[in-house]
Protein backbone atom coordinates (compact mmCIF):
# COMPACT_ATOMS: atom_id res chain seq x y z
CA UNK A 1 0.00 0.00 0.00
CA UNK A 2 1.36 3.62 -1.39
CA UNK A 3 2.31 5.86 1.88
CA UNK A 4 1.17 9.42 1.09
CA UNK A 5 3.07 11.58 3.06
CA UNK A 6 1.86 14.26 5.31
CA UNK A 7 2.20 17.43 3.63
CA UNK A 8 0.96 16.11 0.50
CA UNK A 9 -1.99 15.10 2.49
CA UNK A 10 -2.28 18.27 3.60
CA UNK A 11 -1.96 19.71 0.80
CA UNK A 12 -4.58 17.55 -1.60
CA UNK A 13 -6.98 18.06 1.42
CA UNK A 14 -6.83 21.81 0.96
CA UNK A 15 -7.05 21.72 -3.33
CA UNK A 16 -10.25 19.69 -2.39
CA UNK A 17 -11.73 22.02 0.03
CA UNK A 18 -10.47 25.29 -3.03
CA UNK A 19 -12.42 22.99 -5.64
CA UNK A 20 -15.39 22.72 -3.64
CA UNK A 21 -15.96 26.09 -2.61
CA UNK A 22 -14.72 27.98 -5.68
CA UNK A 23 -16.82 25.12 -7.64
CA UNK A 24 -19.52 26.20 -5.65
CA UNK A 25 -19.06 29.98 -6.07
CA UNK A 26 -18.59 29.58 -9.89
CA UNK A 27 -21.83 27.73 -10.68
CA UNK A 28 -23.91 30.09 -8.52
CA UNK A 29 -22.30 33.37 -10.21
CA UNK A 30 -22.38 32.07 -13.53
CA UNK A 31 -26.52 31.06 -12.99
CA UNK A 32 -27.14 34.56 -11.71
CA UNK A 33 -25.44 36.45 -14.47
CA UNK A 34 -26.07 34.30 -17.71
CA UNK A 35 -29.64 33.85 -17.43
CA UNK A 36 -31.37 35.68 -19.98
CA UNK A 37 -34.79 35.34 -18.74
CA UNK A 38 -34.37 36.96 -15.75
CA UNK A 39 -35.56 40.93 -15.84
CA UNK A 40 -33.65 43.06 -13.37
CA UNK A 41 -35.16 46.15 -14.73
CA UNK A 42 -38.90 45.05 -13.60
CA UNK A 43 -37.81 43.34 -10.64
CA UNK A 44 -35.85 46.55 -9.41
CA UNK A 45 -38.92 48.93 -10.11
CA UNK A 46 -41.28 46.10 -8.16
CA UNK A 47 -38.93 46.04 -5.23
CA UNK A 48 -39.03 49.77 -5.16
CA UNK A 49 -42.54 50.14 -5.42
CA UNK A 50 -43.14 47.47 -2.53
CA UNK A 51 -40.23 47.34 -0.76
CA UNK A 52 -40.40 46.67 3.20
CA UNK A 53 -37.64 46.38 5.60
CA UNK A 54 -40.41 43.97 7.98
CA UNK A 55 -41.35 42.13 4.28
CA UNK A 56 -37.60 41.51 3.39
CA UNK A 57 -36.57 40.71 7.08
CA UNK A 58 -39.74 38.08 7.38
CA UNK A 59 -38.54 36.47 3.92
CA UNK A 60 -34.92 36.13 5.12
CA UNK A 61 -36.46 34.74 8.48
CA UNK A 62 -38.32 32.10 6.83
CA UNK A 63 -35.37 30.75 5.01
CA UNK A 64 -33.55 30.28 8.11
CA UNK A 65 -36.21 28.62 9.72
CA UNK A 66 -36.04 26.52 6.74
CA UNK A 67 -32.47 25.56 7.11
CA UNK A 68 -32.76 25.44 11.20
CA UNK A 69 -35.48 22.69 11.09
CA UNK A 70 -33.60 20.56 8.71
CA UNK A 71 -30.22 21.08 11.17
CA UNK A 72 -32.86 20.21 13.96
CA UNK A 73 -34.02 16.71 11.86
CA UNK A 74 -30.01 15.95 11.39
CA UNK A 75 -29.53 16.44 14.73
CA UNK A 76 -32.46 14.73 16.21
CA UNK A 77 -31.61 11.62 14.00
CA UNK A 78 -28.10 11.45 15.30
CA UNK A 79 -29.28 10.95 18.82
CA UNK A 80 -30.09 6.97 18.10
CA UNK A 81 -26.27 6.77 17.10
CA UNK A 82 -24.84 9.75 18.90
CA UNK A 83 -25.22 12.83 20.28
CA UNK A 84 -24.21 15.80 18.84
CA UNK A 85 -24.47 19.76 19.51
CA UNK A 86 -26.97 22.06 17.25
CA UNK A 87 -23.37 23.58 16.22
CA UNK A 88 -21.71 20.38 15.33
CA UNK A 89 -25.12 19.80 13.31
CA UNK A 90 -25.35 23.36 12.01
CA UNK A 91 -21.64 22.65 10.42
CA UNK A 92 -22.32 19.39 9.23
CA UNK A 93 -25.70 19.99 7.09
CA UNK A 94 -23.98 23.37 5.63
CA UNK A 95 -20.60 22.03 4.45
CA UNK A 96 -22.25 18.70 3.15
CA UNK A 97 -24.93 21.26 1.59
CA UNK A 98 -21.70 23.28 0.06
CA UNK A 99 -20.07 19.57 -1.09
CA UNK A 100 -23.45 18.91 -2.85
CA UNK A 101 -24.34 21.62 -4.93
CA UNK A 102 -23.10 20.28 -8.24
CA UNK A 103 -23.53 16.42 -7.53
CA UNK A 104 -26.65 14.63 -9.01
CA UNK A 105 -29.67 15.00 -6.49
CA UNK A 106 -27.18 16.02 -3.85
CA UNK A 107 -25.92 13.20 -3.42
CA UNK A 108 -22.78 14.84 -2.30
CA UNK A 109 -24.49 15.25 0.85
CA UNK A 110 -23.99 11.90 2.22
CA UNK A 111 -20.36 12.19 1.63
CA UNK A 112 -20.19 15.38 3.37
CA UNK A 113 -21.42 14.14 6.23
CA UNK A 114 -19.95 10.92 6.66
CA UNK A 115 -16.60 12.66 6.42
CA UNK A 116 -17.27 14.14 9.94
CA UNK A 117 -17.12 10.94 11.19
CA UNK A 118 -14.52 8.13 11.45
CA UNK A 119 -14.34 5.53 8.01
CA UNK A 120 -16.14 2.82 10.17
CA UNK A 121 -19.31 4.68 10.85
CA UNK A 122 -19.90 6.13 6.90
CA UNK A 123 -22.68 3.44 6.40
CA UNK A 124 -24.31 4.61 9.45
CA UNK A 125 -24.11 8.25 8.55
CA UNK A 126 -25.37 7.37 4.98
CA UNK A 127 -28.26 5.57 6.09
CA UNK A 128 -29.39 8.37 8.68
CA UNK A 129 -29.26 10.88 6.08
CA UNK A 130 -30.98 9.08 3.74
CA UNK A 131 -33.67 8.20 6.29
CA UNK A 132 -33.49 12.51 6.52
CA UNK A 133 -33.55 13.37 2.87
CA UNK A 134 -36.45 10.48 3.05
CA UNK A 135 -39.17 11.96 4.80
CA UNK A 136 -38.95 15.61 2.64
CA UNK A 137 -39.43 13.46 -0.02
CA UNK A 138 -42.20 11.71 1.18
CA UNK A 139 -44.15 14.45 2.60
CA UNK A 140 -43.49 16.55 -0.58
CA UNK A 141 -44.95 13.86 -3.02
CA UNK A 142 -48.25 13.41 -0.31
CA UNK A 143 -48.79 17.61 -0.30
CA UNK A 144 -48.14 17.47 -4.30
CA UNK A 145 -50.52 14.61 -4.59
CA UNK A 146 -53.10 17.01 -2.51
CA UNK A 147 -52.30 19.50 -4.84
CA UNK A 148 -52.60 17.71 -7.96
CA UNK A 149 -55.96 16.41 -6.69
CA UNK A 150 -57.14 20.12 -5.97
CA UNK A 151 -55.78 21.50 -9.03
CA UNK A 152 -58.08 18.76 -10.69
CA UNK A 153 -55.82 16.95 -11.97
CA UNK A 154 -57.32 13.92 -10.63
CA UNK A 155 -56.45 10.79 -13.16
CA UNK A 156 -52.53 12.39 -12.28
CA UNK A 157 -53.64 11.48 -8.73
CA UNK A 158 -55.07 7.92 -10.09
CA UNK A 159 -51.81 7.17 -11.59
CA UNK A 160 -49.65 8.12 -9.09
CA UNK A 161 -51.55 6.17 -6.39
CA UNK A 162 -51.45 2.71 -8.92
CA UNK A 163 -47.79 3.36 -9.28
CA UNK A 164 -47.24 3.66 -5.61
CA UNK A 165 -49.62 0.78 -5.17
CA UNK A 166 -47.34 -1.10 -7.92
CA UNK A 167 -44.25 -0.59 -6.30
CA UNK A 168 -45.26 -1.36 -2.72
CA UNK A 169 -46.80 -4.66 -4.22
CA UNK A 170 -43.20 -5.61 -5.84
CA UNK A 171 -41.39 -4.49 -2.85
CA UNK A 172 -43.56 -7.01 -0.93
CA UNK A 173 -42.39 -9.86 -3.68
CA UNK A 174 -38.79 -8.90 -3.62
CA UNK A 175 -37.92 -7.78 -0.20
CA UNK A 176 -36.25 -11.33 0.80
CA UNK A 177 -34.06 -10.84 -2.50
CA UNK A 178 -30.25 -9.73 -1.01
CA UNK A 179 -28.03 -8.02 -3.72
CA UNK A 180 -24.44 -7.47 -1.90
CA UNK A 181 -25.58 -8.35 1.41
CA UNK A 182 -28.53 -5.99 0.95
CA UNK A 183 -32.19 -6.36 0.97
CA UNK A 184 -35.33 -4.42 1.36
CA UNK A 185 -36.23 -6.67 4.71
CA UNK A 186 -33.03 -5.64 6.37
CA UNK A 187 -33.61 -2.00 5.41
CA UNK A 188 -36.77 -1.91 7.03
CA UNK A 189 -35.65 -3.98 10.46
CA UNK A 190 -32.59 -0.87 10.14
CA UNK A 191 -35.61 1.72 10.41
CA UNK A 192 -37.45 0.12 12.97
CA UNK A 193 -34.42 -0.29 15.31
CA UNK A 194 -34.29 3.97 15.59
CA UNK A 195 -36.93 4.70 18.07
CA UNK A 196 -40.33 5.52 17.59
CA UNK A 197 -40.36 8.58 18.96
CA UNK A 198 -36.69 10.05 16.75
CA UNK A 199 -39.18 9.24 13.77
CA UNK A 200 -42.18 10.68 15.23
CA UNK A 201 -40.08 13.73 15.41
CA UNK A 202 -38.61 13.70 12.40
CA UNK A 203 -41.53 13.79 10.53
CA UNK A 204 -42.83 17.11 13.18
CA UNK A 205 -39.56 18.87 11.65
CA UNK A 206 -39.93 17.83 7.95
CA UNK A 207 -43.86 19.16 8.15
CA UNK A 208 -42.60 22.20 9.69
CA UNK A 209 -39.50 22.69 7.27
CA UNK A 210 -42.52 21.90 4.32
CA UNK A 211 -44.92 24.40 5.58
CA UNK A 212 -41.73 27.16 5.98
CA UNK A 213 -40.50 27.08 2.58
CA UNK A 214 -43.75 26.94 0.54
CA UNK A 215 -45.47 29.80 2.47
CA UNK A 216 -42.44 31.76 1.57
CA UNK A 217 -43.26 30.79 -2.21
CA UNK A 218 -46.55 31.97 -1.21
CA UNK A 219 -45.78 35.35 0.59
CA UNK A 220 -43.91 36.04 -2.30
CA UNK A 221 -45.79 35.83 -4.86
CA UNK A 222 -48.56 38.24 -2.36
CA UNK A 223 -44.90 40.37 -2.79
CA UNK A 224 -45.04 40.60 -6.59
CA UNK A 225 -48.94 41.30 -6.75
CA UNK A 226 -49.99 37.75 -7.57
CA UNK A 227 -53.52 38.02 -5.56
CA UNK A 228 -54.91 34.33 -6.29
CA UNK A 229 -56.88 32.13 -3.72
CA UNK A 230 -54.56 30.40 -1.07
CA UNK A 231 -55.68 26.86 -1.76
CA UNK A 232 -55.31 27.39 -5.95
CA UNK A 233 -52.00 29.20 -5.26
CA UNK A 234 -50.38 26.55 -2.11
CA UNK A 235 -51.91 23.48 -4.13
CA UNK A 236 -49.89 25.02 -7.25
CA UNK A 237 -46.85 25.25 -5.46
CA UNK A 238 -47.10 22.04 -3.72
CA UNK A 239 -47.87 20.58 -7.56
CA UNK A 240 -44.49 22.24 -8.72
CA UNK A 241 -42.16 21.24 -6.01
CA UNK A 242 -43.70 17.71 -6.63
CA UNK A 243 -43.00 16.98 -10.26
CA UNK A 244 -39.74 19.12 -9.95
CA UNK A 245 -37.94 16.71 -7.02
CA UNK A 246 -39.44 14.03 -8.56
CA UNK A 247 -36.46 14.80 -12.40
CA UNK A 248 -33.20 14.08 -11.55
CA UNK A 249 -31.21 17.03 -11.48
CA UNK A 250 -28.12 18.99 -9.57
CA UNK A 251 -28.68 21.46 -6.85
CA UNK A 252 -27.26 24.23 -8.77
CA UNK A 253 -29.48 24.09 -11.32
CA UNK A 254 -32.59 23.21 -8.47
CA UNK A 255 -34.48 26.51 -9.37
CA UNK A 256 -34.20 26.42 -13.17
CA UNK A 257 -35.91 22.93 -12.72
CA UNK A 258 -38.68 24.32 -10.67
CA UNK A 259 -38.82 27.35 -12.51
CA UNK A 260 -39.53 25.81 -16.33
CA UNK A 261 -42.72 23.47 -14.10
CA UNK A 262 -43.51 26.82 -12.13
CA UNK A 263 -43.78 28.42 -15.32
CA UNK A 264 -46.14 25.72 -17.42
CA UNK A 265 -48.79 25.38 -13.91
CA UNK A 266 -48.61 28.97 -13.18
CA UNK A 267 -48.71 30.23 -16.33
CA UNK A 268 -51.79 28.28 -16.68
CA UNK A 269 -53.79 30.15 -14.02
CA UNK A 270 -52.16 33.89 -15.90
CA UNK A 271 -49.18 34.56 -13.78
CA UNK A 272 -46.18 36.54 -15.97
CA UNK A 273 -43.63 34.24 -16.60
CA UNK A 274 -40.63 36.59 -15.74
CA UNK A 275 -42.47 36.56 -12.50
CA UNK A 276 -42.79 33.18 -11.95
CA UNK A 277 -39.16 32.65 -12.86
CA UNK A 278 -37.62 35.45 -10.26
CA UNK A 279 -39.50 34.13 -7.69
CA UNK A 280 -38.25 30.76 -8.43
CA UNK A 281 -34.75 32.63 -8.11
CA UNK A 282 -35.14 34.00 -5.14
CA UNK A 283 -36.06 30.71 -3.71
CA UNK A 284 -33.25 29.43 -4.57
CA UNK A 285 -30.74 32.22 -3.87
CA UNK A 286 -32.68 32.39 -0.22
CA UNK A 287 -32.75 28.45 0.44
CA UNK A 288 -29.39 27.29 -1.33
CA UNK A 289 -26.86 29.98 -1.95
CA UNK A 290 -26.76 31.84 1.28
CA UNK A 291 -26.46 28.68 3.58
CA UNK A 292 -24.05 27.37 0.53
CA UNK A 293 -22.33 30.55 1.31
CA UNK A 294 -22.15 29.59 5.49
CA UNK A 295 -21.05 26.49 4.59
CA UNK A 296 -18.27 27.17 2.27
CA UNK A 297 -16.71 28.21 5.61
CA UNK A 298 -17.26 25.17 7.37
CA UNK A 299 -15.75 23.66 4.39
CA UNK A 300 -12.23 25.55 4.06
CA UNK A 301 -11.97 25.34 8.04
CA UNK A 302 -12.76 21.46 8.05
CA UNK A 303 -9.63 19.25 9.74
CA UNK A 304 -10.63 16.05 8.83
CA UNK A 305 -8.39 14.91 12.41
CA UNK A 306 -11.42 16.33 14.03
CA UNK A 307 -13.69 13.83 13.13
CA UNK A 308 -15.97 12.21 15.87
Amino acid sequence: MISIPHKTKQFLVLLIKLLIVGGAFYFIYNQLANNDKLNWQKFIVLFQKNKSVGGITFIVLLSILNRFFEILKWQNLMASFHKISLIQATKQVLAALTAGLFTPNGVGEYAGKALFFQKKDTKKIIFLNLICNGIQMILTVFFGTIGLWILGYKYWVLGIIGVGFGFWILGFGLKKITIKGYSLEKLIQKINEIPKHIHQKNILLGMCRYLVFSHQYYFLFLAFDVHLPYFTLIATIATVYFLASSLPTFQFLDFAVKGSVAVYFFGILGVNEWIVIFISTLMWFLNVVLPVVIGSYYVLNFKYKTVL
